[in-house]
């Protein structure tokens, strides 16, 4: 007989729906598998056929033919062990046939039967409820994190038997309700190291603060023990929480890589990411044969903290210069091209040269100006444009490291003044479905919000020809300024505050 099952394959980030086709005929016992299957489905066919004789099920000595649709698709991983199984028992009628059209089957069998869970069902239940299915059958860990989509009723089975159970007699089933914990994004900022810690520091302070209003990239330069890295860790205490729509991407992309640690429920904190050094260029946009999100991609909707960034390879650095202009990644492959989505706020840090001293005002710089002309040639001109803000983190004065009062303004209040400037660009982007912060404003954007009166044009002009500014990252000053008055509540771009973002081209007034 003949059995078709339905089940899904991931494809960056989103999935498609696949069919698997069970034939029983007569001929030698044996099973094949067509359809492009990778090392894990193939080996299905043995853990599918000792799973269902330790199960109590009669495992079919005849010819088995298993076709996986489309025949294109490569379909890879052991999420396909559940709907090889239930093809079977289908094709050999020992279930109920009828129900099969309706539902989609996910799951890794276990040699007693037991069901193990699977990556990616987020995105594949979401598939699912677009296509129509009605049902979704997943293992018990994996139940949670399906019922997260609205409109799609998900089964949780323990057993293969308990799968067998359902599609024989659905009535004794009841879909899984979604714990509502899962959608309740609770304030984790208490969790995150505070802002109070930091003694003194209070211009790189500033600049967390806008980089956080704003969203936009950050990087700290300065001599060892300077407390460029401390900072930099800092900064998630004062991001505005996840919205439930952002919570829902950041877990769909973490879901595919597997990196879920409570299947249970969503990502409630922004990503924070931060790649050793040694990365390679693919790890950090995403890659292999057949895709999978990079660091980058991993940090969406959070930040990327690349520390020592002089230390990466100038050739994997470049690999980020697309992504920050467009938030979103293209892996092209021979078999095929995906899209994941690298909406990042960038953080750095780095020493001002080899020595890590120059510009010390108590260690003398032993570096040479060539060498330090060759330790700043690492970063190239278009990725430093793309960095909004360049700060200068000087060494802390003695009376600053011995004190022990806590001095700096805790993470808490910082915050509050990051929402509502985060609130005022929400109102100003209303009309503008992809934009969520100051950053991501276009040439055309700044030419309605980001208007300047003579005074501050000409003194942004002045900048330009002093400092050699792009046309990017001039662009780029408009933009810190826009966020320096939205934390000030001031619709209007005065010379105050542009003079204040053009201060932040630390690097640029250093080259």
């Amino acid at each position: 007989m003949l059995a078709r099952v339905w089940s899904a394959s991931i494809v960056g980030i989103d999935a498609v729906k696949v069919g698997v086709e069970v034939d029983v005929s007569g001929g030698l016992p044996g099973i094949v598998i067509l359809g492009l299957p990778d090392s894990a489905v193939q080996e299905s066919k043995e853990r599918v056929k000792a799973t269902l004789k330790n199960a109590g099920f009669a495992f079919p000595m005849r010819k088995i033919v298993i076709n996986l649709t489309p025949a294109d698709l490569r379909k890879e991983g052991p999420a396909f062990d559940l709907p090889i199984s239930v093809g079977i028992l289908a094709a050999s009628e020992q279930v109920n046939p009828d129900l099969l059209g309706d539902f989609l089957f996910l799951g890794e069998v276990s040699l007693d039967g037991s069901l193990r869970p699977v990556v990616g069902v987020l995105p594949i239940a979401a598939t699912a409820e677009k296509m129509g299915i009605s049902g979704l059958v997943v293992p018990v860990d994996n139940a949670q994190e399906a019922a997260v989509v609205e409109g799609l009723n998900v089964y949780s089975c323990q057993h293969i038997s308990d799968v067998v159970n359902l599609l024989n007699n659905p009535r004794n089933f009841q879909p899984v309700k979604l714990n509502e914990t899962a959608k309740t994004l609770p304030d984790t900022s208490f969790n995150l190291a505070d802002l109070q810690d930091v003694k003194g520091q209070a211009h790189a302070r500033r600049a967390l603060e806008i980089a956080a209003a704003g969203g936009h990239n950050l990087i700290f330069v300065g001599p060892p023990g300077s407390g460029k890295t401390m900072l930099a860790r800092r900064l998630p205490g004062i991001l505005p929480p996840l919205e439930f729509s952002e919570s829902l991407e950041v877990t769909r992309i973490h879901s595919v890589a597997g990196l879920l640690k409570n299947r249970g429920s969503l990502v409630r904190e922004r990503p924070f990411r931060s790649p050793h050094h040694s990365a390679s260029g693919p790890s950090l946009v995403g890659g292999g044969s057949f895709p999978r999100p990079g660091e980058i991609s991993l940090s969406h909707r959070g930040i990327l903290f690349l520390d020592e960034l002089t230390e990466f390879k100038r050739d994997v650095l470049e690999f980020l210069r697309q992504p920050l202009e467009d938030g979103y990644v293209t892996i092209s492959r021979t078999r095929q091209s995906v899209v994941f989505p690298a909406q990042f706020t960038l953080v750095a840090s780095t020493n001002p040269c080899p020595c890590g001293y120059y510009g010390d005002t108590i260690q003398q710089c032993t570096c040479s100006p060539r060498q330090r002309e060759q330790y700043w040639a690492k970063l190239s001109g278009p990725l430093m444009d793309r960095i909004d803000l360049q700060v200068a983190v000087n060494r802390l004065k003695p009376e600053e490291i011995t004190q022990t009062a806590t001095t700096g303004e805790a993470s808490k209040f910082v915050r509050e003044r990051v929402q509502k400037a985060r609130d005022i660009a929400t109102n100003r982007f209303q009309s503008e479905t992809n934009l969520r912060c100051n950053a991501q404003m276009q040439s055309r954007h700044l030419q309605t919000w980001c208007n300047l009166d003579d005074a501050s044009r000409n003194l942004l002009e002045a900048a330009i020809r002093k400092l050699g500014l792009s046309a990017r990252a001039s662009d780029r000053i408009l933009k810190v300024a826009r966020t320096i008055a939205d934390l000030a509540g001031d619709d209007n771009l005065k010379p105050q505050y542009v003079a204040e973002a053009i201060q932040y081209r630390t690097i640029d007034r250093m080259q």
